[in-house]
């Protein structure tokens, strides 16, 4: 497919026919939401130009602490990924981003691209949370704890909450 309505129709089907939930807004720009295991949901911005779709999923804000080592892991990232890769806006929140000719769409390959986003932010999250966010949750650990507050949403890192000096 080469026509730029020709792939926002393809989209739209795709979207539909997979049961994704979204949302069409000017552009042409689908708002794509992604479940998720680590990170719930993942917010997938599409947008089919005249050339080329491009995508731009949010991954994470701006690390609070150790960024140069968060950017470090990113990159490293990067050389494994399909379709898109690791970038960051100019407040340093983490982005998965991408750009694929119009001739390349089909339903197989935004199954591919959106798999891959969802599979990448995934899998990343719970890692840049540690690198890049390990004072705040230990804070917040610690004020749960005096307070007799639920830590159910930290359970993934107690290992490293639970014991800080045996880091």
């Amino acid at each position: 497919m080469t026509d730029q309505t020709e792939v926002v129709q393809a989209v739209r089907s795709y979207l539909q026919s997979a049961e994704l939930e979204y949302e069409e807004v000017s552009g042409p720009t689908f708002v794509i939401t992604l479940p998720g295991v680590k990170k719930l949901k993942t917010n997938v911005a599409m947008t089919v130009g005249p050339h080329a779709v491009s995508i731009s999923a949010f991954v994470a804000r701006c690390p609070e602490e150790n960024s140069a080592s968060v950017h470090e892991w990113l990159l490293e990232k990067n050389r494994r990924l399909y379709g898109v890769a690791f970038s960051i806006d100019q407040y340093g929140d983490i982005y998965l981003t991408g750009r694929v000719a119009l001739r390349a769409i089909d339903d197989d390959e935004l199954d591919r691209l959106l798999g891959s986003v969802l599979e990448y932010a995934d899998e990343s999250f719970n890692p840049i949370l540690e690198l890049g966010f390990l004072g705040a949750m230990q804070r917040e650990w610690n004020w749960r704890i005096s307070r007799g507050e639920s830590t159910a949403n930290l359970e993934a890192f107690r290992h490293l909450l639970e014991h800080p000096d045996e880091r």
